[in-house]
């Protein structure tokens, strides 16, 4: 069952790379909002970039805001040695209370495993940490990391296999984000504090710049303008199947598959963490 699974999942990243969706000029889409220099918009729009070194990291923001949304990005992640290197990719409103949807890539050593780390704010609440290998190289290529974000729950994916869902447990007393619209921000940015094996390795500046890439940005989604939202469809249809997509029966087979295979934390197993108990989600989704 587990190579018919890599198998597909293989098929799948393939299907990513060899077929883009149509290019949007990122001119149009982002900002770039910190980094003098170090982020360029490049092609015409059609890629982006950020680079870090030892002085300052870079950073870009969406133009607009959403609520709810099948979001994608190819990102190409910093080669080589990255060891102490962040490429935090996420989606969050403003505010003490704010909701946040987390990828964030962590560097390592040259030959060792990216860390996919991945979070969930709800109401200014984290600590919703899942940890992942990949189970391919992603600073060879771009790949596409995949946020599906609607009433029912959020799904992370990468090249179209699922790795995580939150659901919509709010009839429990557990916060769902639904009612804050999100910008999209990404940034690559110096954490040799922690990044890598906890701080102890870090940061090789002889190497940098450090740089990823990103192209391929696409937005289905409820844009938020003027206190409304706007809802964008691949279909003429005026309810956006995203809105109402859920995990099928092979999507929720790929997720086991991953988080048996590449999940290596995981918040709802941490009994050191929650000594008295894990948080209410872990023992109802």
């Amino acid at each position: 069952m587990t190579k018919i699974f890599l198998v597909l999942v293989l098929l799948q990243t393939l299907f990513n790379i060899l077929v883009v969706a149509s290019a949007a000029n990122l001119n149009q889409d982002f900002d770039i909002t910190w980094g003098d220099g170090r982020a360029q918009i490049l092609d015409n729009g059609q890629l982006l970039t950020l680079s870090l070194d030892k002085t300052s990291g870079s950073g870009f923001k969406s133009k607009n805001q959403y609520l709810f949304g099948k979001i994608d990005m190819q990102i190409k992640l910093v080669p080589g040695n990255s060891a102490g290197t962040v490429t935090a990719y996420y989606l969050s409103s403003l505010g003490s209370t704010h909701d946040e949807i987390d990828f964030e890539f962590l560097g390592n050593l040259s030959g060792d495993p990216y860390i996919l780390h991945t979070n969930l704010f709800t109401q200014g609440k984290g600590n919703r940490e899942q940890q992942f290998y990949l189970w391919f190289d992603p600073t060879k290529d771009f790949h596409t990391y995949s946020i599906l974000w609607n009433p029912q729950s959020i799904i992370f994916s990468v090249d179209g296999t699922p790795i995580r869902q939150f659901k919509n447990l709010e009839s429990k007393g557990i916060p769902f984000p639904k009612n804050q619209a999100m910008s999209i921000y990404s940034s690559l940015w110096n954490a040799d504090d922690w990044a890598t094996r906890g701080g102890l390795v870090k940061a090789d500046w002889s190497k940098a710049p450090f740089t990823a890439s990103y192209r391929n940005f696409n937005a289905q989604a409820c844009t938020w303008s003027s206190g409304s939202s706007h809802c964008s469809s691949s279909s003429s249809s005026s309810s956006p199947s995203w809105l109402s997509q859920s995990l099928d029966a092979t999507g929720q087979e790929r997720i086991k598959w991953v988080q048996k295979n590449y999940m290596i934390y995981n918040y709802c197993r941490d009994t050191k963490r929650f000594p008295q108990g894990f948080p209410a989600e872990c023992s109802l989704a």
